[in-house]
């Protein structure tokens, strides 16, 4: 069962040795090697029986063994990272293409930003917004459908972060505090005159980000921020996956779901947490929609059906796209996030010194959160107007979308519709504080 985005192990580890954790990554490694012959069979198969001038391609057997062979196939494959597939917009009635582009880069993470090439410049600037994906196990593809709906109206910049089995031990350490100061040097890279976007995870470190930068007078403190389901305080209203974390302890995960990078990866000997007990975690909390997925997929492939065959095949592969985590990093946010609660206790620290809301005057706060949320229960996104005392209420909006679950706060058609009109006007709004003034009064 996850953690809020962080999965749990599976149920072997769970109740057997912390001794079985060394050697568990190394075990799936072999198993995924020793399955190679097998999906190669399985792939010249599905070849032989798709062949139109094989007559049994035409024949329900050969469609169905085609149909068994794909399924084994797409079921044991190892998913790459997805790609962005974000090639235009439209912006004011004219298609433009969009360049995806590195603009800053360190060991742990690039920042991307989506460039869009206008033939002519915009009679007015659009908002700048710095989304931060959340690094719990998925690539940031996974938020394709929010960059997607912000293109139009927005000039948008992504935290994309990098799968630690790729990054090599001699690049050192990556923990909770490193993900707040990178994410403090990538507002000073954009320069000021940026709104920030964290959604889900990550709304804890960019609180702690903006409020050391206040507390620095920094100028290059973003305009606002708008938190999307993130679990600031998950004292309030919690969760199942909240309660677990308690539950367990820090303890029981440092010695249950913490394992070493094996060969050949370039992050050999690293530890971390893995992104295939990520996926363990949220596949067991709805397996039975899984297993009923995949059943229907054999079905639509046996019938071709090719539009409900693309729509599976899109979905699952970026949902079966993991990346592991640093151990240090995972471990360091369950104890702050989810065991000891330090950000709304008060204790949270930053290299040291604490980390202070309250010094957050220059920047506008709004929170969203949705209705059905099992995972970020009501109420503990919306903690974060109680810390950030210091914001003048004019400057503050909560939002609740009636009818989504955690996904809902941040992507489909409810967040187009409903969700994002919202935060367009208030970073709008944010930008100009007067006329923020005006409406609250």
């Amino acid at each position: 069962m996850p953690i809020g985005e962080f999965g749990g192990a599976p149920p072997l580890v769970a109740e057997g040795s912390p001794v079985l954790t060394t050697p568990m990554y190394w075990m799936y490694e072999m198993a995924h090697a020793a399955l190679n012959p097998a999906r190669a069979v399985t792939d010249a198969t599905k070849i032989l029986f798709q062949n139109p001038l094989n007559p049994w391609s035409h024949t329900d057997m050969g469609k169905s063994l085609a149909a068994a062979c794909e399924l084994f196939e797409r079921t044991t494959r190892r998913y790459g990272k997805p790609e962005w597939g974000l090639d235009d917009t439209e912006v004011s009635g004219i298609r433009v293409p969009v360049e995806v582009r590195s603009v800053w880069e360190k060991p742990f993470c690039r920042l991307l930003y989506f460039d869009r090439k206008f033939t002519r410049p915009l009679r007015s600037p659009q908002p700048r917004v710095l989304v931060v994906a959340p690094m719990s196990g998925h690539y940031a593809t996974l938020l394709r459908g929010t960059v997607e709906a912000l293109l139009p109206a927005h000039e948008v910049y992504i935290t994309d972060w990098a799968d630690a089995r790729m990054v090599p031990l001699s690049e050192g350490r990556f923990d909770l505090d490193d993900y707040i100061d990178y994410v403090i040097e990538m507002l000073q890279v954009l320069g000021g005159n940026t709104h920030v976007m964290a959604v889900c995870q990550p709304s804890v470190p960019v609180v702690a980000a903006v409020s050391v930068m206040e507390t620095r007078r920094d100028p290059f403190v973003p305009i606002s921020m708008t938190l999307m389901g993130g679990p600031i305080d998950t004292r309030r209203n919690p969760t199942a996956v909240n309660k677990l974390a308690e539950q367990r302890g820090i303890d029981w995960f440092r010695n249950h779901v913490i394992t070493k990078v094996p060969f050949p990866h370039p992050g050999m000997m690293r530890d971390v947490y893995p992104g295939f007990l990520q996926l363990n975690g949220f596949i067991s909390m709805n397996l039975d929609r899984h297993m009923d997925a995949h059943k229907q997929l054999f079905a639509n492939l046996v019938k071709g059906d090719g539009d409900l065959v693309d729509k599976h095949r899109d979905f699952y592969d970026e949902y079966l796209a993991v990346m592991d985590l640093t151990a240090e990093y995972y471990l360091q946010t369950v104890e702050t996030v989810f065991v000891r609660h330090a950000l709304p206790k008060g204790e949270m620290t930053h290299r040291g010194i604490l980390v202070q809301p309250s010094k957050i005057t220059r920047v506008a706060l709004m929170t969203v959160e949705g209705e059905n949320d099992d995972i970020s229960g009501l109420g503990q996104t919306e903690a974060t107007h109680t810390l950030c005392s210091s914001i003048p209420e004019h400057r503050r909006v909560h939002y609740v979308q009636l009818g989504v679950g955690h996904y809902g706060v941040f992507n489909g058609s409810r967040f187009k519709s409903e969700i994002l009109p919202r935060i367009h006007d208030f970073m709008i709004s944010a930008a100009n504080p007067k006329s923020m003034r005006a409406a609250a009064e």
